[in-house]
């Protein structure tokens, strides 16, 4: 609960802040006010206010502070749209921040928004770029890092984690959360605390060793309840119902994935539901249940359409496996394989003009 409270008080200081800043007429202190409501919003899992305050921000007219600034608004509402599963956004978001990022020579910014881009990737199951962005952050730590909190460090060792477990590298996916874990609890970073338990859970979920996940998602769940990390604890939810499919106690899965369902609904989170709609699809499929189970079939791919977690030339699903992807200018997601054989003189989702590859 101390976390919570501590978010409502930033949240709460950046209302005065904003207050404070137009009555001295100032324009940069004004829009770096915004953009901390954005940020304590972020973390508080609001992200419709967050995306709301960030385009405050972005329509202001400050002075060179504020547009040296607007790197940072775009990460934070890169990591809104991210949290909505409006993935072409979050992309185009993220894009923008790393243009800012090379353009002023910010070492600290490109460093987080490698991090989000490695968020992004695993979300889509480009496990190669959701290594690659970490491992870049990581090096920036290394090379530019000395002056940096070291929260950079095990912020991009959590990344690299992530990715190495879907990668099926389990050895180096232990070591790298292992030492995020050790600077998370060394600073009382909870935050990150929460999210190395929940990997590490995920680590020996797919060493099969359950016994030893339960006690990780429930330690992990317990801080994401603390500080109210929703997303979170959509995630906890799911690993947890995997779990339990695994022992073969379908109903128990099935309670863990309503409350997951019921959390992603409140939060927007679709891809969170897609994710309810799947696992339910598998368990009613071995339960023989074919009402539930074609209900489920045709909610999964009203997601699917919703999101557009398709490829807009070969058909297929994007995020369903591992595929190497690649997006156009418009920030649009392809499988690689299909821009190299295909080619593409506009893009087939939106029909915009996009002949080279994306920024990322």
């Amino acid at each position: 609960m101390m976390f919570l409270k501590c978010s409502v008080l930033c949240w709460k200081f950046a209302v005065v802040q904003i207050d404070t800043a137009r009555e001295l007429e100032d324009p940069d202190y004004l829009t770096e006010s915004y953009l901390n409501l954005a940020r304590s919003n972020e973390k508080l899992c609001e992200f419709q206010k967050t995306i709301s305050y960030c385009k405050t921000c972005l329509n202001m007219q400050g002075t060179t502070v504020s547009l040296q600034l607007n790197g940072q608004v775009s990460l934070s509402m890169g990591n809104a749209y991210l949290g909505l599963s409006i993935f072409q956004k979050a992309l185009e978001c993220f894009e923008k921040a790393l243009r800012y990022a090379h353009n002023n020579d910010d070492k600290m910014l490109e460093c987080r928004v490698c991090c989000s881009l490695g968020n992004f990737y695993t979300h889509l199951k480009d496990y190669e770029k959701a290594l690659f962005f970490p491992c870049k952050a990581a090096e920036l730590v290394n090379d530019y890092g000395k002056g940096w909190s070291l929260k950079y460090r095990a912020m991009s060792q959590y990344y690299m984690a992530v990715a190495y477990r879907k990668l099926g590298r389990l050895a180096d996916a232990m070591e790298c959360c292992e030492e995020s874990m050790k600077i998370a609890l060394q600073h009382g970073d909870r935050p990150l605390q929460a999210q190395c338990l929940l990997c590490f859970a995920d680590i020996h979920r797919s060493r099969a060793d359950i016994q030893t996940a339960f006690p990780r998602y429930d330690s992990s769940m317990s801080i994401m309840t603390e500080i109210g990390n929703r997303l979170g604890q959509i995630q906890v939810l799911v690993g947890v119902a995997k779990c339990w499919v695994i022992q073969k106690e379908l109903d128990k899965a099935l309670e863990s994935i309503e409350k997951a369902y019921e959390v992603a609904e409140g939060l927007g989170n679709k891809l969170g539901l897609l994710k309810v709609h799947c696992l339910c699809e598998g368990i009613y499929r071995t339960k023989g249940q074919q009402r539930e189970l074609r209900n489920h079939v045709v909610k999964f791919h009203e997601c699917v359409e919703e999101m557009e977690l398709y490829c807009g030339m070969c058909g297929e699903s994007i995020g369903d496996k591992n595929h190497q992807l690649q997006a156009l200018p418009c920030s649009h997601v392809f499988h690689i394989k299909c821009l190299q054989t295909n080619g593409t003189r506009g893009c087939p989702n939106c029909r915009r003009s996009s002949v080279k590859p994306g920024f990322v």
